[in-house]
């Protein structure tokens, strides 16, 4: 009951210090409540506005902004289906005053360039942009929307659409999963990774939390998307881990790091992958050589770079294969995970496995750890990286001007070929691949405002880097985006 106090104390400061909408995020988790199934249009694509740690100093939290498809170890946010040539996304939306986390479903029509009208999905009752929904296309078409938890202090959610390729009516799916040999209600997972298998079911990577508070990656199958089976663990060296994936003609790959014993949650280091053929049965790394699960020691056959021994941190951003089933994967080092100059440089550096080893390179640098884009590995020698690598208006803040960065010799060298986005109010962050991405809807992100709450607009690319906003407000039923800047 004291703790509960304390809580509420912290939530009325808050209020009075730094806007009511932090007080809403402390007071909206102060208790359980179940999510609520809306299933009406949103009238316009309005993004979540999410800060997490208050820093105490002039860039006011550890992170911020908006935060829409956040985080990177959420995917897929958009997937491509040439069957009716739509690119379905889904994303953290809300309300006009940001007091909720809103589940939005939508999709772009490459034939006629507009997008749907979001449907909104689930109101997640939080404002915690840790709980963004991730979606999945089945063999038959059905889309499917996994809504994620922070943590074991809220349930998650698995929804199916009704029809085909159709976002307006969804049932619930009230799926299970194997604990100890017995069925038991699969109703809390984080960080969701996940991809179908043809003729086979989804496989997903995600995080459980145990007791000790330490982010356990494994993963899961199922054949149908209700029956799972036993969550399996990939790695729990010293404090957990945070992982990306990615998958290719049924090759899942996975690059993950660690928490050092005793650093805290802030710090993470090192960079491990490991991969599977065969839906989960073996993993291998990149050498082939067979793993022995769990990993438990950092010193371990997954090693791709040691951070560590470099006293560095290491943020994943993005993975994705090339056309030989070789892994790219993007990462960001850093000294610390401090905002401010003091942890300069952040170097964005991209990992392939070049002549029987491991060869990376720097793409740029940015301001923030929480900086985020993708990589776009279109040939063997053409590569480009997507993201807010440009110093925006709020500096040393997450995200900033968007811009393409591309290489011609394979990622050995690397130049700037556009900046999307030019005198922008606010922060542009987290740069999403769709999977599958078509050249008119290249990429998905929102913008907000780093330093206090503010509204979050949506935005997408296409390969060329032309840029587009959606509208916050509409109530056609397919909207025309706007060319920005």
């Amino acid at each position: 009951m004291k703790n509960k106090f304390r809580q509420i104390i912290y939530a009325v400061f808050l209020s009075l210090t730094a806007g009511t909408l932090l007080a809403q995020e402390i007071s909206a988790d102060l208790k359980y409540a179940e999510a609520e199934l809306i299933l009406r249009k949103a009238n316009g694509f309005k993004g979540i506005w999410y800060m997490n740690q208050p820093s105490n100093d002039e860039y006011v939290y550890k992170y911020s902004g908006g935060l829409a498809v956040y985080p990177a170890n959420h995917r897929p946010f958009a997937v491509y289906s040439k069957k009716v040539n739509k690119t379905f996304f889904c994303f953290g939306g809300t309300d006009e005053t940001n007091s909720t986390l809103l589940h939005n479903v939508s999709y772009f029509d490459h034939d006629s360039g507009k997008l749907a009208n979001p449907v909104i999905l689930l109101d997640k009752k939080t404002t915690d942009a840790h709980d963004n929904p991730v979606i999945s296309i089945d063999d038959q078409g059905y889309i499917w929307i996994f809504s994620t938890s922070h943590g074991i202090t809220r349930p998650s959610y698995i929804h199916k659409s009704k029809e085909p390729f159709n976002i307006q009516d969804f049932e619930s799916i009230q799926a299970t999963e194997i604990v100890d040999g017995k069925e038991v209600p699969f109703k809390n997972f984080s960080y969701f990774q996940v991809y179908p298998m043809k003729g086979k079911g989804f496989i997903a990577l995600f995080t459980k939390y145990n007791k000790a508070g330490h982010r356990v990656i494994g993963f899961n199958t199922t054949k149908d998307g209700v029956h799972w089976n036993e969550w399996k663990v990939l790695a729990h060296i010293q404090d957990g881990h945070y992982q990306v994936s990615a998958e290719s003609n049924g090759k899942v790959g996975v690059a993950f790091d660690y928490h050092p014993k005793g650093k805290g949650l802030n710090y993470r280091t090192n960079l491990h992958y490991l991969e599977t053929s065969d839906f989960g049965k073996t993993w291998q790394n990149i050498k082939g050589e067979q793993a022995n699960l769990p990993l438990s020691d950092a010193d371990n056959l997954a090693l791709v770079h040691d951070y560590a021994g470099e006293k560095q941190n290491c943020y994943l951003l993005d993975i994705t294969f090339d056309q030989q089933q070789k892994p790219a994967i993007l990462v960001i080092a850093s000294k610390g995970f401090q905002a401010g100059p003091g942890n300069d440089p952040r170097q964005w550096t991209l990992f392939r496995w070049k002549q029987k080893r491991w060869d990376h390179h720097v793409v740029t640098t940015s301001d923030s750890n929480y900086d985020m884009g993708s990589v776009y590995v279109e040939s063997e020698k053409n590569i480009k990286v997507i993201g807010p690598t440009v110093d925006g208006p709020q500096t040393y803040n997450p995200g900033g001007e968007v811009a393409m960065w591309g290489s011609k010799d394979g990622g050995n060298t690397w130049s700037l070929e556009r900046q999307m986005t030019k005198d922008s109010p606010m922060n542009h962050s987290y740069v999403r691949k769709p999977v599958n991405a078509r050249s008119d809807f290249y990429g998905i992100w929102a913008d907000g405002h780093g330093r206090k709450p503010s509204e979050s607009y949506l935005y997408f690319t296409d390969a060329k880097g032309v840029v587009y906003r959606l509208p916050r407000h509409s109530t056609n039923a397919m909207i025309t985006p706007e060319i920005y800047n």
